[in-house]
């Protein structure tokens, strides 16, 4: 016998930080090859092409992870943001991300700042995500 489909409602915050984080890290994606986006270049090293791929990459599975509106998920989800700031951080550190333009500094403290915001606001709407069941209890 089949169970009835159980539908997820979804906060319209949480669809819009969710749909921004996969367009922010498709655009990510997108700038770790061509190395450059409105303005804002980076280093055209191998190196920066695969991290910046990569945290693009966690970017947007962070924004798909919400989606589920699950709890475990959503943890995950911010554990990728954090990551994610902190791989911008360290491409910065290690100049791999330069800062020498105002474009540069600009773009770097503005996205990894909107990341930030999107783990705070997650992190504030903690109650809004539901707590999985196991197999064994009953729905």
């Amino acid at each position: 016998m089949s169970r009835p489909k159980k539908y997820v409602t979804r906060p319209v915050g949480i669809l819009v930080a969710s749909a921004l984080m996969i367009l922010f890290g498709v655009a990510e994606i997108a700038t770790g090859f061509s190395h450059s986006f409105f303005g804002i270049t980076t280093s055209e090293t191998a190196l920066f092409t695969i991290i910046g791929a990569i945290l693009g990459a966690l970017y947007a599975v962070a924004g798909v992870l919400l989606l589920t509106m699950e709890k475990r998920a959503t943890a995950a989800a911010i554990f990728l943001l954090i990551f994610d700031i902190v791989g911008r951080i360290s491409l910065v550190i290690t100049g791999l991300f330069p800062i020498n333009t105002s474009e540069n500094l600009i773009g770097i403290i503005g996205g990894t700042s909107v990341a930030a915001v999107f783990a705070g606001y997650i992190a504030l709407k903690w109650k809004s995500f539901n707590q999985k069941k196991s197999h064994y209890e009953k729905t």
